[in-house]
Parts: C-alpha cells; structure tokens; sequence
C-alpha cells in the first residue's frame, strides 16, 4: 500500500509538503494519564495564546485560507480543520477527548498549528491519495450512516472510491476514523514547505518520539512534496 499525491495537485499549489507518520499494533484502548494532561494543556495555551487574534490574518493560518482559495474553496465556508479547531477553542471551547491517539494527534497540531489526521489504515482496502474527486467516489460524513458525493473535481483524501475527507482537510468521513479498538494508525500532516515545513517535520518526529516512548512501537516517518509524491506504507 502506498500513499500518493497526484501530480496535478503540485501545478496549483507546487509548495505542498506532507509528513506522515505510520504506527502498528498500538493499544488504542490504554489510558495514558500523562498524554491527557497535555491534551488539555494544549487547548488552554492556544486559548490563550489566540484569544484576542484575527485567525484570518496570523500567519500560521494564513497558508492553508490562501490554499483554499486557490483550490476554488471559500475558507470563510469551509474552514480547514486546525483553524476550526482553534477557532473554537480560543472562543472558550474545547475539542473532547475522543480516544487515545485521536487525543495526541490533536494534542501536536493545536500545538504546532498544523492540519493532521489520524485514520485507521485497517480501513483502507487500496493505496490511500490525495486527488481530486471523481464520479463514483463515496463519502459518508462524520457521526452519519448517509453516503454522499463530494463535488466533481473537490481535492480529497480517498482509498479506491472510498472518500477519507472531503475538501481536502475539511472535514473527515466515518469511514475510516480511528476508534478505541484501532491498533494500526496512518498519521498525516498537511503543510507547506517555504511557510511551516520544518513545523511539519517537527511535528512529525514528536509524535514518532510519543509513540514510541509511550508504546513501544516504532513509527515510520516520511516526508512528500512535488519530488517525492508517493511513500510506501
């Protein structure tokens, strides 16, 4: 199985830079005391940190608005998931705890102020892309047993015609999220090269340091952009 960026994405958008982070036969269902203290941590230092800011105008957020539009998608609309994240919780609001990993994953992006997913890779029957849509492809959005079709042409997350996320990191289908019971976890972080790239390699070799301390698992880590486009899992 591999992880594949399309070609045509990189002549819209020629500074995309992913991380990943891949990480296998993790007990999901053990409570970590310490990683959910950072958890929460996390969220009160970006409350306090973006209370008083304009989201649409730092520059941590400003890459992904301005990517959006360039994709043809309204940011103001479709928010991408990290400014939605800390859009709510610099109004007071907090991202619940959902599950072990789900909890770290947000724990680094709210801190480092990137977009990142954590899906189950048990889930994915065929290379996972990021590609634009097609006739056929399926969503089924999140907390939701419906299926839907993303728009023709929509940049996408997608194994076969199975859609991961729709509008690229705006928001996640029920198939595939991570769960108590996943035990095998592909991790990917979206970014930019020239404006949080070296974030997005941070970001990427802490959660491989996380996992590892925390579950004596060796994560595989691996870095794409318009050389490198695909990475095998």
């Amino acid at each position: 199985m591999k992880f594949i960026i399309e070609d045509k994405l990189f002549d819209i958008l020629p500074d995309l830079y992913f991380g990943l982070v891949v990480a296998k036969g993790i007990d999901n269902a053990a409570l970590e005391d310490n990683l959910l203290a950072d958890f929460v941590s996390a969220q009160k230092n970006a409350e306090e940190r973006f209370a008083k800011v304009d989201l649409k105008k730092d520059p941590s957020i400003m890459p992904y608005r301005e990517a959006f539009r360039t994709l043809g998608i309204n940011p103001n609309k479709f928010r991408c998931s990290i400014e939605a994240m800390i859009k709510r919780i610099a109004k007071g609001g907090r991202i619940p705890t959902i599950n072990t990993m789900v909890d770290l994953v947000n724990t680094i992006s709210i801190n480092n102020v990137l977009a990142m997913g954590c899906h189950d890779i048990d889930a994915f029957d065929s290379d996972i892309w990021v590609r634009y849509a097609k006739q056929g492809d399926v969503f089924v959005p999140f907390g939701s047993e419906e299926e839907e079709s993303p728009d023709e042409g929509e940049v996408v997350y997608a194994s076969g015609n199975r859609i991961k996320t729709r509008r690229w990191i705006w928001r996640q289908s029920e198939l595939g999220k991570a769960v108590e019971g996943t035990k095998n976890f592909f991790m990917p972080i979206d970014g930019f090269k020239s404006k949080n790239g070296q974030t997005v390699e941070k970001a990427a070799n802490e959660l491989a340091k996380i996992i590892g301390d925390t579950f004596g698992v060796e994560a595989k880590v691996a870095f794409l952009d318009k050389e490198n486009p695909s990475v095998e899992i």
